[in-house]
């Protein structure tokens, strides 16, 4: 990884956000797009293709979960599975905060990556000075 990359970390609310061209897809767009030069990298934790996989089929169906997938999939973004020092970040994140398992994930791999963090998640809000935020917009 090169040093000089910016890097973000999509929550699975800035996927849903993009998805659903929601306040901020736009953002999410920008972001993406920016991957193609060498300035901009986005990593995604592996949480967040179960959370939008598992929320689009109780919304939807399963051809829409699957598409929705396979789309993230094809975008330019770096996929991170779990590892024992990511384990065991989330797992100290979640002791000490009232947040998500998966949220848990997803912060610990921005925490641990120095990237900043894109959501629009009311429940990273406890983390402010722990992690880099670039919020979108909340629901109304």
């Amino acid at each position: 990884m090169n040093s000089n990359k910016t890097v973000y970390v999509f929550d699975t609310s800035a996927w849903l956000t993009l998805i659903e061209d929601e306040a901020g897809a736009e953002t999410v767009q920008h972001l993406l797009e920016r991957t193609r030069s060498d300035d901009t990298e986005v990593l995604v934790s592996f949480m967040s293709f179960m959370e939008v996989f598992y929320i689009t089929l109780q919304e939807r169906d399963i051809d829409e979960a699957q598409t929705r997938l396979r789309l993230m999939s094809s975008l330019p973004i770096t996929r991170v599975e779990s590892t024992v020092t990511l384990t065991i970040a989330a797992g100290r994140l979640k002791a000490s905060h009232r947040i998500s398992v998966a949220d848990a994930w997803i912060a610990a791999l921005a925490q641990e990556r120095g990237a900043t963090l894109v959501h629009k998640d009311p429940e990273f809000e406890q983390l402010q000075g722990k992690i880099k935020f670039l919020q979108l917009p909340y629901k109304e």
